[in-house]
Formats: C-alpha cells, structure tokens, sequence
C-alpha cells in the first residue's frame, strides 16, 4: 500500500492506537500533536517513540498547533486521507474553560478543512463524540436522532464539527465520515479518564469519587473496536465518491457506573473504598450507541466484552 494519512492528535490515546494500525496496515503515517498539558506530555511523547519504533521510515511526526496556520506550511503537499482526531477533550474541563474549546476545536478544525482544500486532499475521517447526544431520552442513541441540546460546551463544539464538515463536504465535495465514539478504554488510556484513574486509586489503596447513586451508565468500549470501525471507515471512504456520513462506534452494551466499580474491583481482586458525591454538570445520565449503520455500512462489530477489556487494561497497567 502507497497511501499516506495525516494523523492529527497522534500522540494521544486512541489516534496513537489508529497510527499504529495503519503502519501495520502499510500506511505511511505523518502525525502531528501539539503536546496540549492537559495531561502529563511524558505519556504522549512515550507514545510517539512507540510509533517511531514500529514504523521507522513509515512514520514521521511533527509538533505543531492547528491553531496556528503558520504551522501547516510545514505539512507535505500530497496527503490521500486525513484522521482529525486532535482536540481539547474532556467535559467537565470545557465547562471551566469553554473559549479554550471553541478555539481549539472549532477554529482548529476550520485550519485543518481549509488545509485539505489547498492540497486537495478528499478524504476524512473525523472523530466525533456521543456527548452530542446529551440527555436524550430515547435510547439507544441513533445518528437520526435530534441533536440540539448538547449540555457541555466539549458536546456543542463537537457538533458545531460536525456541521463546519457538512458545509465543507457540501462546498467541496469531499468524502468525510463522522464517527461518534462512545466511551473508549484501554491501553494507553488517559489518566483523567475514569476507568484508569479508578484503577490507579484502587491499586494505591485510595478512595474512589462515585458521582450520583452509581445508575448512570456508560457505553464503554475497547480500544481494539472503535480502531477497527475507524480502518473499515477509511477503507468505506476509498470505495465510494459523494460521502458524508455520521456514524455511531460504540459496544451497543451499556455498564452501570457501580457495575463499572464492582467489575475492577473483582479484577483487582480488592474491594473499593467509594466516596459518593453529588452528580455533576454536564453530565449525561447514560450513552447507549445504536450500531446497526456501523454494521451495516462499515461491517463493525464489536469483539471485547467489558470483562475481557478490563483484563486486558488491568494487564498493561500493571506491566507500565
């Protein structure tokens, strides 16, 4: 294979993950971070050595800050896919700071389209997110859904993406997919987020924060999954013209949050201390992803149950 992809946010957990499958998979990878503080850069520069290590000539990185539009003339000039998934993450961080998210993920995304456009590179993949959904009431949640009442500011910009794409698709014609992750965990995950931070208080013998009566619920799904409906996104992107499609990744299986607590504690053999605290803002009382496009467009289909993926995360932790 002689395509190559751009990889934005290719130090971070789940697109370090994607780089990974496409040098496996012969891409040639040209990824790009800007090291964000929000967590520990050490973990992310650990990640792109990982990545220098398995692709060798195959994988070359840069440091830049789609902010900045200076920054992209450093970028090559023929690119035959991009993977966005660069972005301040986080819901209940944007709430603090919300102006820090539109301009990073809106005014970042805008940089990233109107680069495409000068090279005219026609094909991406976008990671989006089920925080769109909000509290919607119908479950599970699908791509048909009304979406216009995100409650975090992360949810709204990642909406307002999705739209700023549609025009781009509809202005251009380019071939983009939308892919709303739902709850990603495993290997590398971030330390902010809940499953690797719990395991890390539980294993230090610290109190854990239960947020609610522990019935919120979460579509959690592993790594390996969501990669996988990223690739087969990719290769649906190369095999049909005139695409715009917005697309559901998820386990279609929620966990409650004290189910979530229970099943680390059995893994880690030990009992959580559980501190309960009120809900907070911005949060969605569940997520639930209907699947059925992604199965049927992009032949996805979930293979880790959540016992299996917590092994398997309970197993790198202990070994990093």
């Amino acid at each position: 294979m002689n395509r190559t992809a751009l990889v934005t946010g290719a130090a971070g957990f789940i697109a370090s993950h994607l780089s990974e499958k496409l040098l496996q998979e012969g891409y040639h990878v040209i990824g790009i971070d800007n090291f964000d503080s929000f967590y520990n850069p050490a973990i992310k520069h650990q990640n792109v050595e990982r990545l220098r290590s398995i692709g060798k000539q195959n994988f070359e990185f840069l440091e830049m800050d789609l902010r900045n539009t200076s920054d992209f003339q450093g970028l090559p000039k023929k690119v035959d896919i991009v993977f966005h998934l660069a972005g301040k993450a986080g819901v209940r961080p944007s709430i603090e700071a919300p102006s820090e998210y539109i301009d990073t993920n809106v005014s970042g995304t805008q940089n990233v389209l109107d680069w495409m456009k000068n090279i005219a590179c026609d094909k991406l993949i976008f990671a989006s997110s089920s925080s769109i959904y909000g509290n919607n009431k119908k479950v599970p949640f699908s791509e048909a859904d009304e979406v216009n009442a995100p409650i975090s500011p992360y949810a709204f910009t990642k909406r307002s993406n999705e739209l700023q794409i549609h025009t781009f698709h509809h202005l251009y014609d380019p071939n983009a997919i939308c892919l709303r992750f739902f709850t990603v965990y495993g290997p590398r995950q971030r330390p902010d987020l809940a499953i690797r931070k719990f395991v890390t208080r539980i294993k230090n013998g610290e109190p854990i924060d239960q947020y609610g009566d522990g019935s919120s619920g979460r579509d959690y799904t592993f790594i390996s999954d969501i990669i996988n409906g990223v690739y087969s996104a990719a290769n649906y992107l190369f095999e049909h013209e005139n695409v715009y499609e917005i697309i559901n990744l998820g386990s279609h299986s929620p966990i409650l949050l004290k189910e979530m607590i229970e099943t680390i504690g059995v893994t880690l053999n030990t009992t959580p201390k559980v501190n309960i605290l009120p809900l907070q803002p911005g949060d969605v009382e569940v997520t639930y992803a209907d699947i059925s496009k992604a199965k049927e467009l992009l032949n996805y289909e979930p293979k880790v149950s959540f016992q299996q993926g917590i092994n398997n995360f309970v197993k790198w932790f202990n070994n990093h």
